[in-house]
């Protein structure tokens, strides 16, 4: 096992996030089209890049892999995760390729739709031979997404990466967060991202993804259970303002959500995960003590309520006060 990285402030252990950060322009006006917005934001993106922003704002110790363009763009990404205490050991730059760029919708609901100008973009380019593998060992928790599945040579250096991690002992995080609109078909989104789904010990979907990769319009316990492999010691399934589901060897339940004013949903899955990793990487037995890991999902559900409640994913995540704020006065 590789040697624990440990963290003056707080004591936890690395959690290292592996895949794409981007810049996300949201419209300056809601529940409009994007030929109808009348301007746009930048925000700060990328889920694995959010995440790591997540722990690192919960007081925990985060790195994040991956490869930006040597642009202003780039350069502004890599000073965000620094200025929010991530470890940007892992960060090249590519000076032929730009920072990928996202224009979100938001509708009304807060929901979002995306189109994606990666052609191709820094992150897609991210070669194995590049990757910071004395950071990647050194992680408790490896976590990703599937994004960097998506083509060569990211998808390489995504795999090499998690072999990397797996050989020196770490816990492998997976959250898919599935984005057709990358995707050549929703055949190889389903397939590529069910293609590395037995190496993860921890999964987290949405109720969406979970109807997509089982292709059924239930989301009950015999479907999200169809995804269980013998390597998975917890699985996830995010279900919105209806909170969350979990499933282990031993166990299942549900946890509630918080009730809060919701305002863009952004982010709040990645917060979800990166309160959850948090709490569980300097101590595993919690995922098999169902009290114990309802209680890091309560507080896990609270992050993710709080990140709903900003526009943006990265000036919304929440610190460990906010979320037990919320967990007090909803008692």
């Amino acid at each position: 096992m590789a040697s624990a990285v440990t963290n003056d402030s707080s004591g936890s252990s690395l959690i290292v996030s592996f895949g794409e950060m981007l810049i996300d322009f949201v419209p300056t006006v809601s529940g409009v089209s994007l030929a109808e917005a009348p301007g746009f934001l930048k925000a700060p993106g990328g889920a694995p890049a959010n995440v790591a922003i997540a722990v690192a704002r919960l007081g925990g110790k985060a790195a994040f892999v991956g490869k930006l363009g040597d642009d202003e763009f780039g350069h502004m990404l890599a000073g965000i995760l620094k200025e929010n205490g991530v470890i940007a050991d892992g960060i090249n730059f590519d000076k032929g390729a730009r920072t990928a760029l996202a224009f979100v919708t938001l509708r009304a609901d807060g929901e979002r739709e995306f189109m994606f100008y990666r052609n191709p973009s820094a992150d897609m380019l991210l070669t194995p031979e590049e990757l910071n593998l004395e950071l990647i060992r050194s992680a408790r928790v490896f976590h990703y997404g599937s994004i960097s599945l998506i083509v060569e040579p990211c998808r390489s250096a995504h795999l090499k990466a998690i072999e990397a991690a797996k050989e020196a002992g770490a816990l492998l995080s997976y959250d898919p967060n599935l984005r057709l609109p990358l995707w050549p078909s929703p055949e190889e989104a389903r397939e590529q991202i069910l293609s590395i789904w037995d190496k993860a010990e921890v999964i987290k979907v949405s109720d969406v993804e979970l109807e997509f990769l089982t292709g059924s319009d239930k989301i009950d316990d015999a479907d999200a259970l169809s995804l269980w492999h013998p390597n998975l010691k917890l699985l996830l399934v995010t279900l919105g303002e209806k909170g969350c589901r979990y499933y282990t060897k031993n166990f299942h339940g549900s946890v509630e959500a918080f009730h809060v004013n919701t305002v863009d949903t952004t982010g709040a899955g990645d917060s979800f995960v990166g309160a959850l990793l948090l709490k569980i990487v300097d101590d595993q037995s919690i995922l098999e003590d169902e009290p114990r890991l309802r209680e890091v999902l309560k507080f896990a559900n609270a992050c993710g309520a709080i990140t709903t409640t900003k526009k943006g994913a990265i000036p919304a995540l929440p610190t460990e006060d906010e979320a037990l704020s919320l967990i007090k006065g909803s008692k």
